[in-house]
Formats: C-alpha cells, structure tokens, sequence
C-alpha cells in the first residue's frame, strides 16, 4: 500500500525522492504516527512535499489510496443505523398519482420524526410508508420516492432530499488545469489596478537616459515591477450538484491563479455557514470560521462566489437546513452578513441563466445578495462581472 502511494506520489510529478520515503516509513516504524489518518496525512505531507504548490496533488493522490480508509463524520456518530437496514434490494414503483399526493413535510417536523423513529425502530424495512429503509414512500432511508424526504446513504435518484445524511468527499480543485484557461484570463484581466510595489528590479529607461545625459556617464535606474494591486478572495462551492461543473470551475481557478497575484480562496457547501475551509480532505478537522474570514479580508477586497446556488429551500431559510451537518443560524443569515461585509462582490453561477427563474433556490440567493451581483459562468458572464468589481 505505502509503495503504491510513494509510486502514486511520483506519477503525480509530485518531486518525492526515495530518502524522503525511506524517512516516512522509519517514522511509522518507530510509532512517531499515531493510528490516526489525519496524523498520518500530516505528517506524510510534510515528509514528502516540498513546495506548497503540490498540496493539491498530493491531496488528491492521497484521497484515491486511502479512500474508505477514514472513519465516518461526526453526524454518523451521533446515531448508527445498520447498513443492513439500508439494502435497496426492492423498488416499488409508484404512479403518478400517489407521486402527486405525497406533500412535502415541514422542516421542523421532518427532523423530529427522525428523531423519533431512530429511537422506536428495532428492525430492517423495506418499501413502508414510516420507517427508515429503502423504497417505498417514507422520507427517511433512500431508493425511493419523498419530495422532502432525509437520504440516508444510497445514491441520489430524484435530487429532491431536503437533508443527506451521509459521509461525502469532496475533491480539491485542481488550479494547473491550462487548457481551455485563455479566454477566461482575458475576461479575468478587466480587473486590474497597477500600482508598483515591491523590490527594485525593472529597469527605468526614461529615468535611465536622464540620469545619463545630466551627469555624463551611465547611470542605470531601476524601479519596482508594475504589478495588479486588486485583491481577491474566491469562495468555491463544490460536492453535489456542483459535481457536473468541476471541468469549467477548474479551468476558472486556473486561469484566476495565474491573474491575481493577491488571490486567496476557499471552499463551502451550498452555502457558506459558520465555517469554510482551504482542503476538501481535512474539510472537518481544518475550517476556518467565517467571522474570521470577514475579519481578516477587509472590505476593499473583491469577492468572487462561483456556485449553482442551488439546494433545497430550508439551507437558506432555516436553522439546521445544513446537509453536511447542525448549523445553528440558517445559511440567508450568513449569506446577508457576507454580502454586507464585502460590498464588492459578484456570483458567478454554472447554470445557464435561462434556469434561474425555475430555481427557487437562486430567487432566494439573488433576493440576498442582490439580482445584479449574480452573472452566469461563461465568458461573456465572467467579462461582465469583472466589468461590475473594477467599477467598485
């Protein structure tokens, strides 16, 4: 397995020599590592790597050998429910009349009963009504058909749960995609403001040839490389239904990485509640609170949100609407403090924008940040909201 990894490590074009591997392996030999994966990552990335620009290499590496490897998350913790239980080996097919006559339960009410059945439920069900399972018309469990139901592992069939319960991995973006990344640079490059910072190191030909002609011999002037003052702070949401949309995102991260010399990023789910986070694989143990994020970044910085805004209502409306977890205030109470925090934002959304009245969703998330600071993620999209930051 380690081998696998070290030659993984090196296909990656990740620079790991054979000393740094041999160093690595003397450390799990003397018990320096505990049984933890995250001890276990840590301190392999810090054996291994030696520039920062290959961390999302190596992170993505790392996910694929030691996938399933990781415990579950907290929210399985909290409450087990037998894998048995959640076999999707039966699949009742419903009409489209029984489809119309399930109505969506209220939120409130939802996590409630869940509550309830998880302590009333001693046995495995299939294709009820009421208990957790798989088919049938119960909004707990998976494989079947609830408008507003909890999925409960399973895979996604109708993409309408108002709540996952399960423990998802998201991938880091990968910032060296460069094909395709041309156009976006152009469009990315409206923004700017030039200012010159920095150690003297480009040459002053004007000042040169004064210098020069006044004192009568060579007087070589040098000055601070013209550079793009603008800062920005990019919130990525990734996982779920932003899945489809990782190629365009990528190439978009790229081609950002390569214009802003002042860039910082991070990473959110739907919505970026109480915390957001730098590595999608140590996205639990590693967040950052968002409070921290407003104070850190002052408000001349430009923000760039890249998300489908689209999710089930009760995130942005609710207390507890969190998929990957509790949030204590519902995700429009975290929306309206980041859009009055940084007045300079805009969202770039992956959706074609014919869709966004269909949505119900992204009405919610323009009515917050506003209808004007949301452009779709295409070329012209990308043009026009660099257009609306530089007038800012």
């Amino acid at each position: 397995m380690f081998h696998r990894f070290f030659t993984g490590l090196r296909a990656a074009k990740i620079p790991v020599s054979t000393r740094e591997y041999l160093t690595l392996l003397e450390a799990l030999d003397k018990g320096a590592i505990g049984p933890s994966l995250d001890e276990f990552y840590s301190v392999s990335r810090a054996a291994l790597v030696k520039d920062e620009r290959n961390f999302d290499k190596f992170d993505k590496v790392f996910a694929h050998f030691f996938e399933g490897v990781e415990a579950l998350g907290e929210l399985f913790q909290k409450e087990e429910i037998p894998e048995d239980w959640l076999r999707a080996e039966m699949k009742r097919h419903l009409t489209r009349e029984e489809m119309d006559a399930l109505d969506a339960m209220d939120f409130d009410e939802l996590m409630k009963t869940l509550q309830e059945r998880l302590e009333e439920q001693k046995e495995r069900h299939e294709g009820g009504n009421k208990w957790i399972g798989t088919g049938g018309t119960s909004p707990y469990g998976h494989s079947g058909w609830n408008p507003a139901g909890v999925r409960i592992g399973g895979q996604s069939k109708n993409k309408r749960a108002a709540k996952v319960w399960e423990d998802r991995r998201f991938k880091d973006l990968d910032s060296d995609r460069e094909l395709g990344t041309r156009n976006l640079k152009v469009a990315l490059r409206r923004l700017r403001r030039f200012a010159r910072d920095g150690a003297e190191e480009e040459l002053d030909l004007n000042s040169t040839i004064r210098a020069t002609a006044q004192h009568g011999y060579l007087d070589v002037k040098m000055r601070p490389e013209r550079r793009n003052a603008i800062k920005v702070l990019v919130l990525f949401d990734v996982g779920g239904s932003m899945d489809p949309y990782i190629e365009m995102t990528e190439k978009l991260f790229s081609a950002a990485r390569s214009v802003f010399k002042n860039l910082e990023y991070y990473y959110f789910h739907n919505c970026p509640y109480e915390a957001v986070w730098k590595s999608n694989l140590r996205r639990r143990s590693e967040t950052t609170p968002t409070y921290d994020l407003m104070h850190k970044y002052p408000g001349d910085w430009r923000i760039v949100v890249v998300g489908d805004a689209s999710m089930a209502p009760y995130e942005i409306t609710h207390p507890g609407g969190a998929v990957e977890g509790w949030n204590e205030e519902a995700g429009g109470t975290w929306l309206r403090r980041i859009a009055e925090t940084w007045p300079n934002l805009v969202w770039l959304n992956p959706q074609p924008e014919k869709w966004w009245p269909h949505t119900y969703s992204i009405q919610l998330v323009r009515e917050i940040v506003g209808p004007e600071r949301m452009f779709p993620l295409t070329l012209d999209g990308v043009d026009r909201a660099m257009k609306e930051l530089a007038k800012r």
